[in-house]
C-alpha cells in the first residue's frame, strides 16, 4: 500500500542519533500490534490525539520505533483502514452462517450470507465511529490495486456472493457498486456525531436541539431524539433487504 512517508510535524524531527527502543519492546512489536494499538488510541481519545509520539506512549516504546511500521501519520490513517477491513474479515469468519461451511462456501442462501457480512461491517464501524469516516474516504485515492489487501478479500467476498445470485458480470458489479454505496453511506449518516452534552439526561438538551429555533425547524427538533433510540443494526439489515428486493434479487 502506498503511503505518505513524510513524517508529520507534530510527530516530532526524526533526530539522528536517538536513543533506540528498549530490545523487548522492539521484539514484541508487529504491524498489526501498531495499527490495533492506533484504532484502540482513536476510540478512545479521537482522531485529533493520534501522533506518532502519542502512540509510541501507549506502546512504550520509543517514536522512532513505530517508524519501520508506518513511515508517519498519514500512513497510519491508511494503516488503520487496513486495520478495519481486517476485523470485518475476523467477524465474518467467527460466526458460522451454516453447518461447518465458510461465508463463501458453495451452495445455502447468499442473502443470509450477505447479511452476515453485512452484519459484521456494521459491528466494526459501530466499534470505530471515530475511523469509520478514513474507511470511508481515504481508499478513495489509491487505485484499486493498492488498497490494503484486507480490504480485497471483503469485496472479492461480497462480489463472490452477489455471483452466485446467478447474475451475469455486468449485472454482479452494478449490485455490489449499489449495495456498497447504500451501506457506506448509511453508516457515515448513522455514525455522525449527535450529542452536543453527553451528561444531560433530558434529550432536547442532551442533543443540543435547544439552540435550533423550533419556528425555524420544527421537525428536526421533533425527529433528532429518535436517532438515539433506533436499533441501528436492525435497520441496516432490513434496509440491505428492501434494497435487495428492490432491485429484484
Amino acid at each position: 500500500m502506498e503511503t505518505d512517508s513524510t513524517p508529520d510535524p507534530a510527530d516530532g524531527p526524526r533526530r539522528p542519533g536517538r536513543t533506540a527502543p528498549k530490545p523487548s519492546a522492539r521484539g514484541r512489536l508487529s504491524r498489526p500490534l501498531v495499527l490495533r494499538a492506533a484504532v484502540a488510541l482513536v476510540d478512545r481519545e479521537g482522531l485529533a490525539a493520534l501522533t506518532m509520539r502519542s502512540l509510541a506512549v501507549d506502546l512504550d516504546v520509543e517514536p522512532m520505533a513505530l517508524y519501520r511500521y508506518a513511515d508517519g501519520k498519514q500512513a497510519l490513517l491508511d494503516g488503520m483502514v487496513e486495520a478495519f477491513y481486517a476485523e470485518v474479515n475476523e467477524r465474518i469468519q467467527a460466526v458460522s452462517t451454516g453447518p461447518a461451511r465458510p461465508v463463501d462456501g458453495p451452495g445455502g442462501d447468499w442473502r443470509a450470507r450477505l447479511q452476515h457480512v453485512a452484519r459484521a461491517f456494521h459491528q466494526a464501524a459501530d466499534a470505530h465511529p471515530a475511523i469509520f469516516p478514513l474507511v470511508a474516504t481515504r481508499p478513495l485515492s489509491l487505485p484499486l490495486a493498492r488498497r490494503p489487501a484486507s480490504m480485497l478479500q471483503l469485496n472479492e467476498l461480497v462480489l463472490t456472493l452477489l455471483h452466485q445470485a446467478g447474475l451475469d458480470d455486468r449485472a454482479t458489479l452494478r449490485l455490489y457498486r449499489t449495495v456498497v454505496g447504500w451501506a457506506i453511506g448509511y453508516l457515515l449518516v448513522d455514525k455522525r456525531q449527535v450529542i452536543d452534552n453527553p451528561d444531560d439526561p433530558e434529550p432536547l438538551l442532551r442533543l443540543g436541539l435547544h439552540r435550533l429555533p423550533a419556528a425555524q425547524y420544527p421537525l428536526l427538533r421533533t425527529l433528532a431524539p429518535l436517532l438515539m433510540d433506533h436499533d441501528a443494526e436492525t435497520e441496516f439489515a432490513t434496509g440491505l433487504d428492501v434494497l435487495l428486493d428492490r432491485l429484484g434479487h
